[in-house]
Formats: structure tokens, sequence, C-alpha cells
């Protein structure tokens, strides 16, 4: 009954309610994001309530994502989640790091405007529509991750990793192709009814 309430117009005023109640209550799943970047509502996109987001105006989330317990998405150097994306429970996504620039300006550290600060890192990332990342991972400034890619439980993700990517270990490294996976479970007789990405089914069906 509450998801039929929920996918209808009243959705919107559903979800700024629950934001509210997070406020005071114990951690729960909050269904619909605001996206500041691009001004649109999403529905179907679930963040847990006690998810931290820094920079909120910088990070770009679509529809259909999940976000787990006790995650830290930090915005200030822009972050990207495309649609279908899940994020399991205490990952950090980060797109800044001051790792050079506390040396680099002892005290004077604090008085000096982010952007300006000098061996301060501040690269974006994006991950890909699809991709699954395991619990407890870290993405590192500048990251880029594919579409369809799963990230390992545990990983340290740095660099660029290209669509179907399996990810695993820190630093993190490719082992594996999720279309290598699927298509195992294709030949398996798992149900392919909703499958993401049509097209993949035809190469398939081929072999």
């Amino acid at each position: 009954m509450f998801r039929k309430l929920y996918l209808s117009p009243f959705g919107i005023f559903i979800s700024l309610i629950l934001r509210m109640i997070a406020v005071f209550y114990k951690n729960f799943m909050v269904y619909g994001f605001s996206n500041k970047v691009d001004g649109k509502f999403y529905k179907r996109t679930r963040i847990a309530s006690d998810v931290k987001l820094i920079f909120k105006n910088k990070i770009d989330i679509k529809d259909n994502v999940w976000v787990g317990y006790h995650c830290l998405l930090d915005g200030i150097g822009g972050i990207t989640i495309e649609k279908g994306v899940n994020i399991a429970s205490h990952c950090c996504v980060y797109s800044h790091s001051s790792q050079n620039s506390i040396r680099l300006l002892g005290e004077k550290f604090i008085e000096i405007p982010a952007e300006d600060r000098i061996g301060y890192i501040l690269e974006p990332v994006k991950i890909g529509e699809y991709t699954f990342v395991g619990t407890s991972s870290v993405i590192l400034p500048g990251t880029t991750i594919g579409r369809a890619c799963v990230v390992g439980a545990g990983s340290v993700v740095k660099g660029a990793f290209p669509d179907y990517s399996i990810i695993v270990g820190n630093p993190a490294t490719i082992v594996g192709d999720t279309r290598k996976v699927d298509e195992k479970l294709f030949q398996e007789g798992i149900e392919f009814k909703h499958y993401y990405d049509k097209s993949l089914l035809e190469g398939f069906n081929k072999n």
C-alpha cells in the first residue's frame, strides 16, 4: 500500500516528511532524492537517513540509485552517480584530499579557501549506471567507474575503470568482466525478463 501511494503524485511530499522524521528518529531508508544539480526529483532513488552528503549541490544522483547506511559522499569536487547504482553500507566516496596541502600550508591551511590551497586535490568522481559498490569500499578523488561494474567489498578504488569491470583489492585492480558472469547465469536458465541491457542478450543467445 505504501509503495503504491509513494509512487503516486504524492510521493514527493512523502519523501519530504520522511526526511523530517529522519532528523529525530532512528536510521531508516528514505525514498526519493531532490537532485540539486539538474533540479529534478528522482522518486525511485533510496538513500539511508544517516548518509552524509557533503556539498549536496555538487552531488548528481540519478534515478533507481540505492545508498546504504553509514555512507559518506563528499561532493566538494563533484560526484556523479548514474541510474541503477547500488552503494552498500559503510562506503566513502571522496572528491577531494588535503594529504599534501596540510604540510605545505601548515598553520595557514584553515585560513585559505579550499580552491586556493597549494597541493589540494579536487577531482570529480563518476560511477556508471547499474554498478554495484560493495560494503566498506573507498572511492578516491578522480576515479571513474564504468557502467555495470562490480566493486568488491573493502576495495580502495583510484583511477579509471572501463564498463563491465569486476574491481577488487587495495589498491583495486580489474579481476573479471560482469558480462561473463551474466552470460553464465543466462545459460543456466536464470530469467532475464528485466535485464538492464537488452542488446547484450542478443550476444548471449548467439553463444
